[in-house]
């Protein structure tokens, strides 16, 4: 990542201009899909909805508590057109692992990073859990996994491919594609302002990437259920208008082997 020592970058309305934000192609996800976050997730959908932004990808957290009613939902979005990704099991952690862990959470995470709190191993069995699970609700296999508070934890990249179950892995500073445990860095951008202290970190860090964006060519929009209702509600309507050429993250995936060379990820 830039680090944020950074010069003063613009505002946000001004960070990038339009005709540079139109080259810009974005990766939407709604994040953190559970049975009791189902309403503002709905809220948020319909935001999304009506502001025509598409594709979007939903987080789910598996381990969560889903009833029938729960899953019959998840099949309906899936066959609205979402894609479904994974998110952990449960999302939370009972112990903390590690003055690491520690750290991390009092600043970033608080308690939902649980790969932190496991071996290499136990990741490992989580992700085939995570990802068996959605074939055993009638759903789709996911192409992309999202560790909670994007944080892998103590599993090697490279190990990815050889046991982890999915083609595709988003943490903080990317997206890492199996098998060779490649990533792809990419500008990230998020609105979860929860506090008033959290709101001019968050704005400086979605300024620096901003830049980063239009100089990349692409950009991440991680979106929180509540994100529209809290502080920096705007300032996330502000990035949908302003990034509208969105792909999905399949799209990232490297061509096939034989495949045509000229091909392209862009829609």
């Amino acid at each position: 990542m830039v680090p944020l020592a950074e010069p003063t970058p613009l505002p946000a309305a001004a960070a990038a201009g339009p005709a540079r934000a139109e080259r810009v192609r974005a990766l939407v996800s709604v994040h953190d899909l559970m049975p009791a976050s189902m309403p503002a997730v709905h809220a948020t959908l319909a935001l999304l909805e009506r502001l025509q932004v598409a594709p979007v990808t939903l987080l789910v957290v598996p381990g969560a508590g889903w009833d029938r009613a729960g899953i019959a939902t998840l099949r309906t979005l899936e066959a609205a057109g979402y894609r479904l990704a994974g998110h952990g099991w449960q999302h939370r952690v009972t112990r903390i692992r590690g003055a690491y862990h520690r750290l991390h959470s009092l600043l970033l995470s608080r308690r939902v990073a649980e790969h932190l709190a496991l071996d290499a191993d136990a990741i490992l069995g989580l992700l085939a859990r995570c990802q068996a699970w959605f074939g055993d609700q009638g759903l789709r296999p996911p192409t992309l996994y999202v560790p909670p508070a994007w944080a892998l934890g103590a599993v090697p990249r490279q190990w990815l491919g050889a046991a982890g179950p999915f083609p595709l892995y988003e943490v903080f500073r990317g997206v890492i594609a199996a098998p060779g445990g490649q990533l792809q860095t990419i500008p990230l951008l998020g609105y979860e302002a929860d506090r008033a202290l959290r709101v001019p970190a968050i704005r400086l860090w979605n300024a620096v990437n901003r830049r980063r964006a239009a100089a990349q060519g692409l950009v991440r929009i991680a979106i929180h259920p509540q994100d529209p209702s809290l502080r920096l509600g705007a300032d996330l309507r502000a990035d949908l208008a302003r990034y509208r050429h969105r792909i999905d993250y399949a799209d990232l995936l490297p061509a096939p082997a034989g495949a045509a060379s000229g091909s392209s990820s862009s829609r």
